[in-house]
């Protein structure tokens, strides 16, 4: 049972026949407890007159992913299975991350007849947003009171990564495009294979001419040759303690995912084979022997309900998890945040097992750096000295990768991703790859 703004306005309206009844002669007292008393019987007299919410038939239409931040619309269609036409106001008991609107939208359903709701949405946080219940008022014949009930409906959207580093696709495929030869001559050297024949160009190098082509057509005929396809690409994402810290709008972890999409959008265009696994002490996400098209719909479904674990992570384990995937990994990406060469021991202890076998690339994610005042207080030299603090300990440590053997790429959320792909691109062009 519930009731509605007209009953205080109905307790309010007893004023004047309290009044007028005082002036009768009457007790001021006995004729509000009177009055009192016919408001509480018509409030449950209209309560009870009220049609019973549970004759409403709940279906759900709905996306099953939406991207963050990007608005969507779902669908709730209310059926009246009863035999009495029900007024009153529906709320959809969405989590407040899903961004649902405040206002409880009214409904006036006649019996055999359907309505539908239209709820838009603003995913604020990925994973699996859920409803799991919808709760309807239905309003009595006078509107001052009602029934209330709570109709199971379960519906469900996985929002998932909003993947913003995609605007850097466009000029890194262009440069793939280069490299693969379609605007420019590849020379063989390691890390390429034989790609095409074409006929000799004054100025190319005579070394590349296929004598055996060229008797064959009576044209002299050159090799070209583009970088090595089919290489197998790891991407580790660390998803212990250290991925929690908020770097600018987001935690670390997240600016981790956007280097791995891009890198991986990149890496599947180019021929090459992309393997991800989300760990701490257990595997939170893993995506093997996915290519194509259906690479990055698989990778942005797997990080969607990952978030960062409290706990230290056991790199011995993670480098086991990479031997699992491909036991010939030609370029292994570990995306982390080592703060400090003391914290950081265990990871560097894993890295020369790596080194040993693969190309290692080590991304990390760094605050940028923030504006000191004209006239700082005593708190602004604190964070100042606390920033040049872990600037020298991100630099200890990235000393301490390369002396390892892999290379150190570090930067803000926004720099990060397309200087993972430059790399990956550099590794290409030098044959490394």
């Amino acid at each position: 049972m519930f009731v509605t703004a007209r009953l205080p306005l109905l307790v309010a309206a007893g004023a004047v026949p309290v009044v007028l009844l005082s002036l009768a002669g009457i007790d001021a007292w006995i004729a509000a407890g009177a009055w009192l008393l016919l408001c509480i019987a018509v409030t449950l007299v209209d309560a009870f007159a009220a049609p019973d919410p549970g004759d409403l038939r709940v279906e759900r239409s709905l996306p099953s992913r939406a991207r963050l931040g990007t608005p969507v619309t779902t669908d709730l269609t209310l059926r009246n299975a009863g035999s009495r036409r029900i007024r009153g106001r529906v709320r959809d008991a969405w989590q407040p991350t899903a961004g649902a609107p405040a206002d409880r939208p009214r409904i006036d359903i006649p019996a055999g007849e359907a309505r539908t709701l239209h709820i838009p949405l603003l995913p604020r946080r990925r994973g699996e947003l859920t409803s799991r219940f919808v709760v309807v008022r239905a309003e009595g014949p006078l509107r001052i009171a009602g029934r209330q009930r709570r109709l199971d409906a379960l519906g469900a959207i996985r929002v998932l990564p909003p993947f913003h580093a995609r605007r850097h696709l466009p000029s890194r495929l262009a440069r793939l495009r280069e490299l693969d030869g379609n605007t420019s001559v590849q020379v063989r050297g390691q890390g390429t294979e034989f790609d095409s024949l074409r006929e000799y160009v004054r100025g190319d190098d005579v070394r590349s001419i296929d004598w055996r082509a060229t008797a064959r057509t009576g044209t002299t005929m050159l090799r070209t040759w583009r970088p090595e396809r089919d290489r197998h690409i790891v991407i580790v994402i660390d998803t212990g303690r250290t991925s929690a810290a908020r770097v600018g709008d987001g935690v670390r972890m997240d600016a981790a995912m956007e280097a791995a999409l891009l890198l991986s959008a990149l890496a599947t265009r180019a021929g090459d084979h992309v393997h991800l696994v989300m760990f701490d002490r257990a595997v939170r996400a893993r995506v093997s022997r996915e290519d194509g098209p259906a690479l990055l719909p698989a990778l942005v479904d797997a990080m969607a309900p990952v978030e960062p674990q409290l706990i230290d992570t056991d790199w011995d384990t993670a480098i086991a998890q990479v031997r699992a995937l491909t036991s010939r990994p030609s370029l292994v990406v570990l995306l982390t945040a080592q703060d400090a060469v003391g914290a950081a021991r265990g990871f560097l202890a894993t890295l020369p097992a790596l080194t040993r076998d693969a190309v290692v690339l080590v991304g990390s994610v760094t605050e940028d750096a923030a504006s000191v005042p004209d006239r700082p207080d005593v708190d602004d030299l604190y964070a100042q000295a606390a920033a040049a603090r872990a600037e020298r300990d991100a630099a200890a440590v990235a000393a301490a990768v390369v002396r390892a053997g892999a290379d150190a790429i570090a930067g803000s959320p926004d720099d990060l991703p397309p200087r993972i792909a430059d790399r990956y691109l550099a590794l290409k062009a030098a044959g490394r790859l």
